[in-house]
């Protein structure tokens, strides 16, 4: 078969005009058994569309590199290009190394990594969800195993997948994995515990949110020591005028403290990063003092009412901002409307941003304004829109907030940024990765920003038709 430009592309070209026929016929005619044999064919011919996939990002990893695109990585650059989450993108990325085609040192042509995986996707066998619970087993088999076991490791579970579902597969693979390691990895008093976590999720309306976690024995073993003192009853309390954090609580305190020992904990909590953010031992990050920073409207903060964000991308209600400031946490304020106190023109005074600076971008833009971003202000750096090896000034003018990776991207990658009548940064990218995406950040100002045909300046959110 020819491999030619000119054949790949009429080959595509007549695929896309077979799938709208196929999509186009009324199949309310067809029997039950025709539906259903039908919808089986399409999950097939689904299945193996991958295998192109595969060999099409080889060849670009052995082309060039993401950098040369303008991406981070081959990850970010299919995100962008096509459209697709990033864990999806990564879950392609990381399937494509095992397989896809390869080429070894000296030009031979190498089979897959997962050669009978590969065999099975390309006949229509295996889905996604059956390649990520064998590769989840093979990347957990234990070191002794040998290259043999493994193979026939991946070929059994792969001809149970050809009638399995994938929770079926799952468990297949569990009592296979029971099996070869049934009494679990050996312990390693030298390796920290890989099952140490702690997950804050997301926050509800109200500001609060769960948390979740595993922690090792050292670290209970600190925390039980400062709960002994700080929840203990009548420490910590917030229903008291003056809540006792030092010494021992009255009796009077001990009495009336209605808590539950859980929110005991949780106040106890709360106070050590209190003490820890006062000490002044965190230093600075970004080219901030490690604090709460917080921006609100002055109208939030004369009703006392509403919601401040902070830095760090945290929803605080505005009754706690004002609270926590009474209570002689380090304060900023950012004021737009006739400045005077802090300097925001440096010119090329000095190429890093000031406090004052970070300040004002961060009350100005929240976090990082490449489009889709979710980086808040606390993990952004300051980015001259004209860069300062090309003069730019370390004016607030031309200056924005970029995430580590994205302010890299604009220096290297190829991406250009400008600032819009209205304060907006635009972020205009290399031509390989133009798709005519939105050019400004939207999730930190979801509420501000309007339709992209246009605002009321006259400026557009997309590229220039």
């Amino acid at each position: 078969m020819g491999s030619d430009r000119a054949t790949i592309f009429a080959a595509y070209a007549a695929a896309e005009d077979v799938i709208t026929e196929l999509n186009a016929f009324d199949y309310s005619g067809l029997s039950v058994a025709d539906q259903l044999e039908l919808l089986s064919r399409r999950e097939k011919l689904r299945r193996r569309f991958p295998v192109a996939d595969h060999a099409l990002l080889a060849g670009l990893q052995a082309q060039g590199t993401p950098k040369d695109i303008g991406g981070k990585n081959w990850a970010d650059v299919l995100r962008i290009r096509l459209h697709i989450s990033s864990e999806d993108a990564r879950r392609r990325v990381r399937h494509g190394e095992h397989l896809g085609p390869r080429t070894g040192l000296t030009g031979e042509v190498l089979p897959p990594l997962w050669e009978e995986m590969a065999r099975a996707q390309a006949a229509g066998e295996l889905n996604a969800e059956h390649i990520e619970v064998i590769a989840n087993l093979l990347a957990t088999l234990p070191l002794w195993v040998d290259l043999a076991t493994t193979t026939r490791c991946e070929q059994s579970l792969v001809a149970g997948a050809r009638h399995q579902t994938p929770e079926e597969l799952r468990a297949a693979a569990k009592k296979l994995m029971d099996e070869l390691d049934p009494d679990g990895p050996e312990p390693d008093d030298d390796e920290p515990d890989p099952k140490r976590a702690i997950n804050t999720g997301k926050q509800r309306p109200d500001g609060t949110c769960e948390m979740s976690g595993t922690i090792d024995a050292e670290t209970r073993a600190y925390w039980d020591a400062i709960n002994e003192k700080w929840a203990a009853p009548g420490m910590c309390n917030p229903a008291d005028p003056q809540p006792c954090i030092c010494g021992t609580p009255t009796q009077e305190q001990i009495d009336n403290d209605t808590r539950t020992a859980a929110q005991r904990r949780h106040d106890a909590y709360r106070m050590v990063g209190r003490m820890m953010l006062q000490s002044g031992m965190l230093g600075a990050l970004n080219g901030l003092p490690v604090t709460v920073i917080a921006t609100a409207t002055v109208t939030d903060l004369e009703r006392r009412a509403g919601v401040a964000l902070t830095h760090t991308g945290t929803k605080l209600p505005v009754k706690d901002l004002i609270r926590m400031a009474a209570g002689g946490a380090h304060r900023y304020l950012t004021v737009f409307d006739q400045h005077t106190s802090i300097p925001l023109y440096l010119a090329r005074a000095r190429r890093t941003a000031t406090p004052g600076q970070r300040l004002a971008l961060f009350a100005s833009h929240l976090g990082c304004t490449r489009p889709h971003c979710t980086a808040p202000a606390s993990r952004s750096q300051a980015h001259h829109l004209i860069p300062w090896k090309h003069g730019g000034g370390t004016d607030i003018t031309n200056l924005t907030l970029a995430c580590g990776p994205d302010n890299r991207a604009a220096d290297t990658g190829g991406w250009s940024t400008t600032m819009g009548p209205d304060g907006r940064t635009h972020w205009t990218p290399p031509p390989l990765l133009d798709v005519g995406q939105p050019r400004t950040n939207q999730y930190h100002h979801p509420t501000l920003y309007p339709a992209e045909s246009g605002d009321a300046n006259g400026e557009s959110d997309s590229p220039t038709s």
